[in-house]
């Protein structure tokens, strides 16, 4: 029996790959690993957007900030070029109308380190750059585009949260460990998230020594669409791992593979 299919993104956008998924005739289970909200003082933000057209670039850290931008963004200055790190980001820009998009090459490397890579730096020098991303995330973009000499401004635009260890999240836990599925997963910080979760859920269970969520969450098959992923997946004991490129068209591919 094929087990289901583990959406593990914020709810935001689960939705459409759910429905894809269920297309192929696969069960779907959408279990947001983390919760995306709004920042309490979004000033900054207002703020930063309200002057768009003074940079030279804009950069958005996930689908998540530009969801988190766009509320506030009645226009795209049409000079302005943005970049992205994968083809979902991408995807949303341009629904959004943005005609300029910077984004890697190559699917399976969509990442700051190589957004970096791909865009021309020498061009950013004593120029503008604005950042918008999560309330926490890696410094990385930012460091090499400083060190560039590109004048960046680095501004949150929403919040991260793992979900709380409800009885609720812990049965569909249980009952999801209960069988083999294949798992979507879409960011390092809810891979750890989600492991720390079933940690604290061993830890609740009256016989702990005989009932190891981990190790059974160490058995299932993940699918990651970047390297960094797979990596940190790695770290945390799981062998049974497809790494597909950024898109959902290659994580469908994936899936249809294992039909």
């Amino acid at each position: 029996m094929t087990g289901a299919v583990v959406i593990t993104r914020p709810l935001a956008q689960a939705a459409s790959l759910a429905a894809r998924v269920t297309a192929l005739g696969r069960a779907v289970e959408v279990l947001p690993l983390l919760e995306i909200s709004a920042l309490p003082d979004q000033t900054a933000l207002k703020a930063a957007l309200a002057r768009l057209d003074r940079y030279a670039l804009v950069a958005f850290v996930s689908p998540n900030a530009i969801d988190a931008a766009f509320v506030h963004i009645p226009r795209w200055p049409a000079a302005v070029t943005a970049a992205v790190v994968g083809a979902g980001s991408r995807a949303a820009l341009a629904a959004h109308g943005v005609p300029h998009i910077v984004s890697p090459g190559d699917a399976a490397q969509s990442d700051s380190e190589h957004l970096l890579q791909t865009l021309d730096l020498s061009a950013l020098k004593g120029r503008p750059v604005l950042i918008i991303r999560g309330e926490s995330g890696r410094e990385l973009m930012a460091d090499g585009l400083r060190a560039a000499g590109a004048l960046v401004d680095v501004v949150p635009a929403y919040r991260r949260a793992v979900p709380a260890l409800t009885p609720a999240l812990a049965a569909t836990l249980k009952r999801l460990l209960a069988q083999q599925n294949d798992w979507i997963i879409t960011s390092s910080e809810a891979l750890r998230g989600l492991i720390g979760l079933l940690a604290e859920m061993d830890l609740r269970h009256p016989d702990a020594m005989q009932h190891n969520s981990v190790v059974a969450m160490q058995q299932q098959h993940l699918i990651v669409p970047h390297a960094r992923i797979a990596e940190t997946a790695n770290k945390l004991g799981f062998s049974k791992l497809t790494l597909t490129g950024s898109g959902d068209e290659r994580l469908l591919a994936a899936l249809q593979s294992c039909l």
